[in-house]
């Protein structure tokens, strides 16, 4: 692949995963290891360095600061605990990746990602009659640090940032409206926690080549921006809706890499 194609492919990359990411308030993680597979060609373990890697510079600001606008907050401490969880659970993961094989990580994603649709369903089940936390500050601090050592491990093992594992988390588990839950994930995204993962991946040579980095990082701050403006025109019924049928689509992708 030349060098402008390598940079085009990896730009249309970002730009899909940032979209995604915006909209559901997800990091981009995800989106970046399927389509690191489908447009670059990359195996499982480059991919998940190659996503890593990509969110370690702020890419997800421009998202933070259309959901900021719009109304949404984050107290403090929950970043502070997610954090603390996150880095603990990141390199655990990380080390724990490099272990095993391909099929092994790409049977774990798609398990890992049923999981998460599941808790969506769920939520949205019991969503009515139940008096959403979301308008509390006083969450509790061991769940948060929970959520943050599974969305670093998750990070640390399958690439895909952790901003799942906390939305989900907060949404499904905790009750936070969807909005505030998507930008507490974003946060996430600017804050370089996932970079004792991202080392292990870059020690180890897992990862695209720069010219494709560098378009993919580009194409995050545009599709992230766009997608965050979309997502707060929406309802939080319509972007959980929109975050099942995207997960759903990313498990039966990763089903279909893994048996064949």
């Amino acid at each position: 692949m030349s060098l402008i194609h390598e940079l085009l492919a990896g730009a249309g990359v970002g730009v899909v995963g940032g979209l995604a990411s915006g909209f559901t308030g997800t990091s981009p993680g995800g989106g970046l290891v399927i389509f690191s597979v489908l447009l670059l060609g990359a195996e499982q373990h480059i991919a998940q360095g190659t996503s890593l890697i990509a969110q370690v510079p702020p890419t997800g600001l421009a998202g933070v600061r259309r959901y900021w606008q719009n109304g949404n907050r984050s107290p403090l401490r929950w970043i502070v605990w997610i954090g603390i969880g996150f880095l603990v659970g990141g390199a655990g993961g990380g080390y724990a990746a490099a272990a095993v094989s391909d099929a092994v990580l790409q049977w774990t994603y798609v398990v890992y990602l049923v999981a998460l649709i599941a808790a969506l369903v769920l939520r949205r089940d019991h969503e009515h009659g139940s008096k959403e936390a979301g308008d509390q500050n006083d969450l509790p601090w061991l769940p948060l640090f929970l959520i943050g050592t599974l969305a670093g491990f998750s990070s640390g093992f399958m690439g895909i940032g952790g901003g799942l594992a906390i939305t989900v988390g907060l949404a499904a588990g905790l009750r936070v409206p969807q909005h505030q839950a998507q930008l507490v994930s974003l946060i996430f995204s600017v804050i370089p926690t996932n970079i004792p993962a991202a080392w292990i991946y870059w020690s180890k040579g897992l990862m695209v080549g720069w010219p494709a980095i560098i378009g993919i990082l580009a194409g995050l701050w545009i599709g992230t921006d766009l997608g965050a403006r979309m997502a707060n025109r929406v309802s939080k019924s319509v972007l959980r809706q929109t975050m099942i049928a995207l997960v759903s689509l990313m498990a039966l992708y990763m089903t279909y890499k893994a048996l064949s």
